[in-house]
């Protein structure tokens, strides 16, 4: 059993979860960025208010030695925010504040630097709260004293706590507003496809004119929404053809059948003799062959336009291809005087039979229409990328305003004068000459003749074997 296949992801999840990933980690970049300035700012001028009780310390004690600095420790004693011991240098501790060997014993401190004018300071954490330990000597009559100097940062922690707390409040929000203004936008930016999905959606065979109009859209969606406009186009126009190719099949199919039924309807009415028989069973066999021949056009056309159809293409002589056909077509064209004449040399690139199918459409479709004493011309020319066969009658010519259209199935430009064609003719020329890669053009004009052109590329395109006929 086949594992089932997830199921994709929406573009509008897409956009959210990325865009507030994005808005996350710059809110997270720039809040800490500003959390360590803000903290470091705080550390450097605590360390600066720090040197500065040093040194005042140092002044002080050099002054008035031990009684003035002991003054100074019962001054600070009211101060919870420092903490003074002093040693002699003999290290014993000459003076102190209040309950100070319980929370900062002396092995806590730092060891003074050997300058005078230095010191050493660290952090010490006791009990959940946080000193800044600092050490240094102090000189009186040439003698080095020690001096112990503690700064209680435990509120600064605190303000530090806070402060970071709150940074982490408004990243939070600053996500679930990332994430709301992200679905906004988003849900905004996919309107036009909701709404090209509804346009999209009211469109069906009897709305096929409707087109989503890609002015209206957004730049990004203008090629989708023109490329949706014009497979519209084409369907329309497909649709169009094939109800107009059905109508004109039902149309075609139902003279003969009418033909069939009304002979056969008269030839039943009363008893008739043998011969009259026969004559129905002939004009049966006769309107059914009818029958037969557009049945074969239409599945030969199918066929051809079938996405996987391939021919066989041989290099073969066209001008004595053209002449086998025209010497047939000539016994016909005698009996009303048509002169058919073939101009040109080249080799061609085509399934010959098919190109003798073509070409018999083109002069049948010619003797049909060129008068008495007319002249139909065969030309082949040939190039290093082409061969061009065209066929060129005298005849009585097609209006323009049919010329766009004679290629159709079941097209006739006369209906009246189509001299019992279907109308299939050009069709299947254009479908053949396309098998090879080829393509097919009309010129004409009324009463001066028409002039169809068939071309084959020299290199094969939708042909598959190439081999060379003698």
């Amino acid at each position: 059993m086949s594992a089932k296949r997830p199921e994709p992801r929406s573009i509008a999840s897409q956009l959210v979860l990325l865009f507030t990933l994005a808005a996350v980690l710059l809110l997270s970049c720039g809040l800490g960025i500003f959390y360590f300035i803000v903290v470091r700012h705080a550390f450097e001028e605590d360390n600066a208010v720090l040197a500065d009780k040093i040194f005042a310390l140092r002044a002080t004690f050099k002054k008035g030695g031990v009684p003035l600095l002991a003054d100074e420790i019962k001054a600070m004693a009211t101060d919870s925010g420092w903490r003074l011991r002093l040693f002699d240098p003999a290290g014993h501790i000459l003076a102190q504040s209040p309950g100070m060997d319980e929370s900062l014993p002396p092995g806590v401190f730092p060891s003074p630097e050997a300058k005078s004018w230095q010191f050493v300071s660290r952090n010490y954490r006791p009990a959940g709260r946080l000193f800044s330990l600092a050490a240094t000597h102090a000189e009186r009559d040439g003698a080095k004293f020690t001096l112990q100097i503690a700064q209680d940062r435990s509120g600064d922690a605190e303000i530090t706590r806070e402060f970071g707390a709150l940074l982490a409040v408004l990243l939070a929000l600053g996500l679930l507003a990332s994430a709301a203004i992200a679905f906004a936008v988003t849900k905004r930016g996919l309107r036009p496809l909701t709404e090209m999905t509804q346009a999209a959606a009211r469109i069906g065979p009897a709305r096929l004119n409707e087109r989503v109009a890609p002015a209206r859209w957004p730049r990004e969606l203008q090629p989708l929404a023109r490329a949706f406009d014009e497979m519209l186009d084409r369907l329309e126009d497909s649709f169009t053809r094939l109800s107009q190719f059905s109508a004109d099949l039902a149309h075609e199919l139902r003279t003969p059948i009418a033909n069939i039924r009304g002979e056969a309807e008269v030839a039943l009415t009363r008893p008739r003799a043998p011969a009259e028989y026969r004559e129905v069973v002939e004009s049966t066999v006769a309107e059914c062959e009818r029958l037969s021949g557009i049945v074969d056009n239409l599945l030969f056309l199918a066929r051809a336009e079938a996405a996987d159809r391939k021919v066989a293409a041989s290099i073969f002589d066209a001008r004595a291809a053209i002449e086998k056909i025209a010497a047939f077509y000539r016994t016909i064209a005698e009996e009303r005087a048509i002169t058919i004449l073939c101009q040109g040399e080249g080799e061609i690139l085509a399934e010959p039979s098919l190109f003798n199918r073509a070409l018999s459409n083109l002069l049948d479709n010619s003797l049909r229409f060129t008068s008495e004493g007319g002249t139909i011309t065969i030309t082949t020319t040939r190039s290093a990328t082409k061969t061009e066969v065209t066929v060129a009658d005298t005849g009585t010519g097609i209006p323009a305003e049919h010329l766009p259209r004679v290629f159709n199935r079941l097209y006739r430009a006369d209906p009246s004068r189509s001299s019992g064609g279907a109308g299939l003719g050009l069709s299947l020329v254009r479908s053949i000459v396309h098998l090879h890669g080829g393509s097919a053009a009309i010129a004409s004009e009324v009463g001066r003749g028409t002039k169809v052109t068939i071309l084959f590329p020299a290199q094969p395109q939708a042909a598959t074997a190439e081999t060379r006929v003698s």
